[in-house]
């Protein structure tokens, strides 16, 4: 675990919107830590620090709670619709060792053959994967491809420990010519099939 990802949290007994907001413009934000058949743990976590900490998904604190460590991989983050401002994270308890189920987000590199696209169909990939071992993402290259190919699930090369959760056959990313192009080259082969029609009917009278 890496020292940024210490978190020294403070519990809290009181609740209610009133409190929450006060927290927060105290620059902390409540949460809630629950799992592994424990009471649901209420504590307030350093606004700015976190906030930071959570741009990468599926982080995971090492909280510090008045002395007491424990891993929480973060599970829901509620933000203010309008404003972005954090409002509550619900973290879940886990230990070393321990594989967690998670959505990692798809990174494509390279560049695929001159005149095609790269359509992303599904930004992120399900893995199982040691709770501290967590990918930041994972990458699929598009080098070279052509019109035609695609990428599954199946295809990807996973991180050490990882293994995939769900279809193997789940698309992830294809390889097209855009509309515009496949009309234009239609539209090209029509003119040519129309001014090649009337000397071959020349020729065959």
């Amino acid at each position: 675990m890496s020292e940024e990802n210490t978190v020294h949290a403070e519990l809290r007994s009181s609740f209610g919107k009133g409190f929450a907001r006060r927290l927060r413009a105290a620059g902390k934000i409540p949460a809630v830590i629950y799992g592994h058949g424990t009471e649901p743990v209420h504590v307030a976590l350093p606004g700015h620090q976190v906030s930071l900490i959570i741009r990468r998904a599926n982080a995971v604190l090492d909280l510090d709670i008045e002395g007491k460590g424990q891993l929480a991989l973060v599970k829901d983050v509620q933000k203010d619709p309008v404003h972005q401002i954090i409002e509550h994270i619900d973290l879940l308890v886990v230990k070393k060792g321990e594989k967690v189920t998670v959505e990692v987000p798809i990174v494509v590199t390279g560049e695929s053959f001159s005149g095609t696209i790269v359509t992303v169909d599904v930004a992120t990939i399900t893995l199982e994967v040691e709770a501290t071992h967590i990918p930041e993402h994972v990458e699929v290259s598009v080098e070279g491809l052509q019109e035609g190919a695609h990428i599954t699930a199946g295809d990807v090369t996973l991180p050490k420990g990882a293994s995939l959760v769900g279809d193997a056959e789940l698309l992830l990313v294809g390889i097209s010519v855009p509309a515009a192009e496949v009309a234009e080259e239609n539209e090209a082969e029509e003119a040519a099939e129309a001014e090649a029609a009337p000397a071959e009917e020349a020729a065959a009278e």
